[in-house]
């Protein structure tokens, strides 16, 4: 037995060596991926209907989007969040009993919001769910009723939520990044909305539900010919509205790094994220460049972050980085859940790593996995009808050129350790970024205030409060 054993081990060995000593594949050839043009027209009421037929399966899918331009809401801030959870519970002519009965009865998929709406199913079926979309889309019924059921259900959300130090930290993170009087930085609190009443809800329905802003994206086993008409039939009688677009002046970073700390008394762990603010627009010239340096420095496993905090120290379960792109001002963020004892220790080494990207260039190898990894992830999701919708939206609403992901593949692939390095300096911007921490006074306050960081404390809701 003991022989049997010791020859195993002694092949397993042997193994474990030629697997060492064997050659990395070399990466291939990146692959072609055929993107669907969309055809398109538009109607009357600004509505603008992109077409791509795909008749490989016999199904389509259906997306209303409403572009608008973010807004405040004030002191009734979740009134579109109720809007959105009211669409779709009925209409004028159809109960809600009757809507949903029916689309379980055709095996579709129909979901509305104040964003718009999306449906999904047989394309024999096409003509009567487009109707079913634009039936609950254009004639929503909002009753007194529903309405009450849907804001006690955001207002016992609300509680449950005040104990979340995950749910705390994203609502002072933002408003401190963008200021509470921003679309980006304002938040729901029982009060604002105990101010809303059901005729805001129609009002925010009737004011920014409305066609010069919205694009219907239709793929699938469907023909132009065919569904144009019924598209022309259906949403024709959509009356134009009156948005005005309100212009907010962008959000600075502070002036130096510091660290705005929450004290929660009941958490087990500390939340820490460093944060800036930044215009990042998707047809901007450093867009790939800067979301591969996000990948590298809090992207995904190997990233930087992700193998320190948590592989080499075991502070935690993951760090990561995300950053945030579009028409309008966004941030990006590099965050993770520590042990409390970690705290400070891990503020040290989020600084540590993120400096590190800006002062030593990524390996050509690091960067060609994470390269690989993009790739095959578009390439994975590119010919599927949801990914084509996105990309005909994206082209459009984004101020992209049309060739944008017919080159997506060529435009990651040119991208540079320098230009990392580029980029990282631009956006990352260590020198004033906010350090927020929400935690548990009494066990990580002493080591914070040992960093020699300013440090100044907020409450719940990022309002300033002494010590």
């Amino acid at each position: 037995m003991k022989k049997t054993a010791s020859i195993l081990f002694i092949l397993f060995l042997t193994a474990i060596m030629q697997a060492q000593t064997r050659t990395q594949p070399k990466p291939g050839v990146s692959p072609t991926v055929n993107i669907k043009k969309p055809q398109t027209f538009i109607l009357p009421n600004g509505l603008k209907v992109m077409i791509v037929e795909n008749h490989k399966l016999p199904r389509v899918t259906f997306n209303l989007a409403i572009d608008t331009a973010p807004y405040a809401e004030g002191n009734k801030k979740g009134v579109n969040e109720l809007c959105s959870n009211l669409i779709g519970n009925g209409t004028k002519n159809i109960s809600k009993d009757v809507l949903n009965s029916e689309i379980d009865f055709l095996g579709a998929n129909v979901n509305f919001s104040a964003q718009g709406a999306f449906a999904s199913s047989l394309s024999k079926y096409a003509g009567r769910i487009l109707e079913l979309l634009s039936e609950g889309s254009l004639h929503p019924v909002f009753t007194q009723i529903e309405f009450d059921k849907e804001k006690e259900k955001l207002l016992e959300g609300l509680k449950f939520q005040e104990k979340s130090v995950p749910f705390i930290a994203e609502r002072v993170v933002n408003a401190l990044a963008f200021g509470t009087n921003h679309p980006s930085g304002e938040y729901v609190t029982e009060a604002t909305l105990n101010n809303i009443s059901l005729e805001d809800v129609i009002e925010n329905y009737q004011t920014y539900f409305v066609p010069e802003k919205a694009y219907l994206v239709i793929v699938g086993d469907v023909k132009y010919k065919t569904i144009k008409p019924i598209v022309e039939k259906l949403f024709s009688n959509w009356k134009k509205g009156n948005v005005k677009e309100i212009a907010y002046v962008d959000p600075e970073n502070v002036p130096f790094t510091q660290i705005n700390f929450v004290n929660v008394s009941n958490a087990v762990q500390t939340d820490i994220s460093l944060v800036n603010t930044l215009n990042l627009k998707m047809n901007d010239a450093d867009f790939f460049a800067a979301v591969l340096a996000t990948n590298i420095l809090g992207g995904d496993f190997n990233s930087y972050l992700n193998m320190n905090l948590r592989e080499q120290n075991g502070w935690t379960y993951g760090a990561s980085s995300t950053i945030g792109s579009g028409k309008y001002v966004t941030k990006i963020r590099s965050t993770s859940a520590v042990n409390s004892s970690a705290t400070d220790s891990a503020v040290v080494e989020f600084i540590k790593e993120i400096k590190k990207i800006r002062t030593v260039k990524v390996s050509n190898e690091f960067l060609n996995d994470v390269k690989a990894g993009f790739i095959g992830r578009f390439v994975m999701k590119a010919e599927k009808p949801e990914a084509t919708a996105r990309h005909a939206l994206n082209i459009e609403t984004e101020d992209l050129p049309t060739d944008f992901y017919e080159n997506y593949i060529k435009t990651i692939n040119a991208v540079t350790p320098e230009d990392i390095l580029r980029v990282a300096n631009k956006y990352f911007l260590i020198d004033n970024t906010r350090i927020v921490i929400v935690g548990k006074e009494s066990e990580i306050l002493p080591g914070l205030e040992k960093l020699n960081i300013p440090l100044f404390h907020f409450d719940n809701y990022g309002n300033p409060i002494k010590k």
